[in-house]
């Protein structure tokens, strides 16, 4: 873990992509010529990436101008096609960003970060929920990609916060957050939560501690230290209004020693929204008006092409992730297990409510764990320096899902029901040579496949994914 003043200029990374702000170089340059590592003037730093490539899916929908991930992947439910096509944000979520640290007193200084993701294949301000509206009343045949996310066309989706920092006493800051959760799955997934080759960067269920939404965190206060070989950090989602609708806390604490780094996590989550598209059905009531009671007869209670369905949990999130840099070798092995478990919310939210991007929650489901869900997710890697520009990555990140199904498919092990137990598999293999300091090319595969009940209504079971890319980082 890099020193608190660096740690501030990558504690917001992307979840739907590899976190990568950018930072001076250890190594000085020549007395004789201006150091170019950054953009940097009086304390302000403009910096970004964009990554963009050429992806084959053996199983996708068409692929998609907003969603950031922009294809399935990750094997998806309406995976009825083979597209070939653009594909950015593979290795890193492409984005454009300022930061600020200005000196203020002591070794404390005032601190900001205000960052912006996009889609460089359209030009596009990344929003997961528009990709998924726009599937909205249509058959799994008739849609392209979509796939609900954190970013959901926000103008500072990557993160939105000010505070203060200080090397003794760690950072406090206010405002859009990554969770402390997401900082550990882009420190502790051999793929660096990617997304075009980690499950767990193109699905932000675990850094979202059940639900991706969560994977960053609006009006949100946060704390990271580090105290010699001690990590310790805490974060609070406020609610906007009394009581614990919509809150969430975080806890963190681990520990690094002669390459070896160990973190835990423990993550609470009031009123957890999971969305999807609208079924032909449910624009059908929004277009006679009868979603609800007060609304006239021949009214349209809510724009389609702003809303939404969405689950809601109140969740709860224990994980433990841990990596060895090998003293000896260019070698990081790293590997992680988390468990959540999703129960019924004791703060219903009613259609009508708002979700992240302004989208509306036109349906909600608050009664869909009378049994408690359990998910546990387990992943392990290496990264593997074969020369100093030149490094292999290869993973296995796996899923199993408890039987929560009620009535006649109680305890269930089949396709029958989305409650009935499954498994769902992941394997990862990418070459990524750097040409330069800025700009990387990469290539690489994964194989994705569900069973049972995370296979449920799934036109195909699987998925291999395989793309090619280069990057640029500023």
């Amino acid at each position: 873990m890099t020193p608190i003043r660096a740690c501030l200029l990558t504690a917001s990374l992307a979840a739907a992509g590899v976190a990568q702000a950018q930072t001076a170089p250890s190594t000085p340059a020549p007395a004789t010529k201006a150091e170019d590592s950054s953009l940097t003037w009086k304390g302000i730093t403009l910096y970004g990436i964009v990554d963009i490539g050429i992806q084959y899916d053996t199983h996708s929908a068409p692929f998609s101008d907003y969603f950031p991930a922009v294809s399935g992947a990750l094997v998806q439910k309406n995976d009825y096609d083979s597209p070939t096509g653009i594909a950015g944000n593979n290795l890193s979520q492409s984005r454009i960003g300022i930061s600020g640290n200005e000196p203020i007193a002591g070794d404390w200084a005032g601190v900001f970060r205000f960052e912006t993701f996009f889609n460089p294949w359209s030009g596009d301000i990344s929003d997961a929920c528009k990709s998924l509206t726009l599937n909205n009343g249509k058959a799994l045949t008739a849609q392209t990609t979509g796939v609900d996310s954190s970013v959901c066309g926000q103008l500072f989706s990557g993160g939105a916060y000010a505070g203060f920092s200080s090397p003794t006493y760690g950072s406090f800051t206010f405002g859009r957050h990554n969770t402390l959760l997401a900082d550990g799955i882009a420190k502790y997934d051999p793929l660096s939560a990617s997304n075009a080759f980690s499950l767990i960067g193109y699905s932000g269920t675990a850094a979202g501690g059940g639900d991706t939404e969560d994977r960053r965190l609006d009006q949100s206060i946060k704390y990271y230290a580090k105290y010699d070989w001690l990590h310790v950090g805490a974060l609070y989602q406020f609610g906007s209004a009394s009581g614990s609708t919509n809150t969430g806390y975080q806890l963190m604490i681990g520990g690094e020693y002669a390459g070896l780094s160990i973190d835990g996590y423990y993550f609470k989550k009031y009123d957890a929204v999971a969305v999807s598209a609208l079924s032909a059905a449910q624009v059908t009531t929004l277009q006679t008006g009868t979603c609800t009671a007060v609304a006239p007869a021949t009214a349209q209670c809510w724009p389609i092409s702003n809303s939404l369905s969405a689950t809601i949990s109140d969740n709860k999130t224990w994980s433990i992730m841990a990596l060895y840099a090998i003293p000896s070798a260019p070698v990081k092995v790293s590997a992680g297990y988390e468990r959540i478990t999703f129960n019924n919310p004791n703060n219903p939210l009613p259609a009508g409510s708002l979700t992240i991007g302004g989208y509306i929650l036109g349906f909600t489901n608050n009664a869909a764990f009378d049994n408690q869900k359990v998910l546990q997710i387990y992943w392990g890697g290496v990264k593997f320096g074969i020369t100093p520009d030149l490094d292999l990555l290869a993973a296995y990140y796996g899923v199993h899902q408890n039987a929560f199904a009620t009535g006649k498919n109680a305890g269930c092990s089949t396709t029958a029901n989305a409650g009935c137990s499954g498994t769902e598999g992941v394997a990862s293999l990418v070459l990524d040579y750097r040409l330069s300091k800025r700009f990387d090319v990469y290539g690489g595969t994964m194989w994705s496949g569900v069973k049972d009940g995370l296979a449920n209504g799934f036109i195909n079971k699987d998925n291999v994914a395989t793309t090619a890319g280069l990057r640029f980082k500023f």
